[in-house]
């Protein structure tokens, strides 16, 4: 393990596993080891009493409080080639420690699962259904292009462990950039499940803030600015649910609402995981194609993101996804204010067998076989599952 990795978070990986090891009622296969709600205060979207389904009520109930650059091509196009996650002859080793880095993934998961009750609940019931093993496709994260708060604050941390830097994808009405990593090949325990199964790829984007107003930029360079070395342990952050900067001001909070939607998410959520994606396509039931699992999902009470409709289909046809609508909790802000404010949410994706594999037997197809990347119009609207919008709209 890199000396600057062991400065970033060794020093706290007692209370990374402590978090971790927590008791949870989640399935035991997917070692979510999700801690108890008496966790600190310092977490910046931790629910009192969670609800178990996403059908969100907009006044807040109880309080929770927040403390807590390889240049390569852009992309606005598909990204076809065959999947490099696992399956395939080692490109780049396993750096470091395995059994600490997926402890850190585990804390990270288990913020996620504890804040998040619909994320929590989706994949409880999807895992009960047919026995199946739940593999990520990858888990996301959102970020301050400003002040070394980006991506490289979030991405060091896995790069140090072997993952590869992929495509660049630009959102340029969002004001977004993000780049997509690529996990190292190495073989996994066969039953292993969420962030003990392969190893998913991770997906981090930026808000570009010189390209915000002057008063937005002036906002968020305020509180990454008080963050002192916090853009350092962005991966410790995330681990253990906390804000990097202080509890930001109710109206500022609103003001960036205003203007962008990510950041207004961001500033209360810091470095917390944004989303897990389950893939689909490595179940082992009926819901091993997305148009059954989003019928699955919408029959037992969730909300899926409507945006430019429920299923989001690339150019190419051969990437799938969806997503449900955001959880929302109230939030303590630093004047005093309790508001509701969007936390994460769960996605769904399915790689479809590239053209040049399409002879292969089902039993002969591998994940490298696969549509690997990301896609420029899924991700925008899948951005949408935080927006107000999704939000507040009405179940159908």
């Amino acid at each position: 393990m890199k000396l600057k990795q062991l400065t970033m978070i060794s020093s706290h990986s007692s209370s990374i596993v402590k978090s971790a090891s927590a008791s949870s009622t989640f399935p035991p296969s997917l070692h979510s080891l999700a801690p108890s709600s008496s966790s600190s205060s310092s977490s910046s979207c931790l629910p009192l009493q969670p609800k178990s389904r996403n059908f969100i009520s907009l006044k807040p109930s109880s309080p929770f409080h927040g403390n807590s650059s390889v240049p390569l091509r852009k992309r606005n196009l598909s990204v076809v080639s065959a999947s490099k996650s696992d399956d395939r002859d080692p490109s780049s080793s396993f750096q470091g420690g395995e059994s600490f880095f997926r402890t850190v993934l585990q804390s990270m998961e288990a913020v996620y699962l504890n804040r998040n009750p619909t994320a929590k609940a989706v994949l409880e019931l999807v895992q009960s259904s047919g026995n199946n093993q739940i593999c990520y496709d990858h888990i996301a994260f959102r970020t301050f292009g400003v002040n070394g708060h980006g991506i490289d604050s979030i991405a060091s941390f896995f790069m140090d462990y072997g993952y590869t830097k992929q495509d660049e994808l630009r959102f340029p009405a969002k004001k977004l950039k993000a780049f997509w990593f690529s996990p190292p090949s190495f073989h996994y325990p066969d039953g292993g499940s969420g962030v003990n199964g392969p190893l998913p790829r991770v997906f981090i984007s930026e808000l570009l803030v010189d390209q915000m107003s002057p008063q937005i930029q002036e906002i968020i360079r305020k509180y990454t600015e008080t963050s002192g070395s916090g853009k350092k342990h962005a991966a410790l952050a995330s681990a253990l649910g906390s804000l990097t900067w202080g509890k930001p001001l109710y109206s500022e909070f609103q003001q960036l609402a205003r203007e962008s939607e990510y950041a207004a998410w961001t500033l209360v959520n810091g470095y917390a995981v944004n989303h897990v994606t389950i893939s689909i396509h490595r179940l082992k039931s009926q819901l091993n194609n997305i148009k059954s699992l989003n019928q699955f999902i919408e029959d037992n009470g969730f909300r899926l993101n409507s945006e430019g409709g429920v299923l989001k289909v690339s150019p190419d046809g051969l990437l799938l996804q969806s997503s449900t609508v955001a959880d929302a909790f109230p939030f303590c802000f630093s004047d005093g204010v309790t508001e509701s404010v969007p936390c994460s949410y769960i996605e769904f994706a399915e790689r479809l067998v590239l053209p040049q594999y399409k002879n292969l037997t089902e039993a002969e197809v591998k994940e490298f076989h696969r549509r690997d990347g990301f896609e420029v119009g899924n991700a925008d609207k899948i951005f949408e599952s935080t927006s107000k919008e999704q939000l507040t709209r009405r179940a159908a």
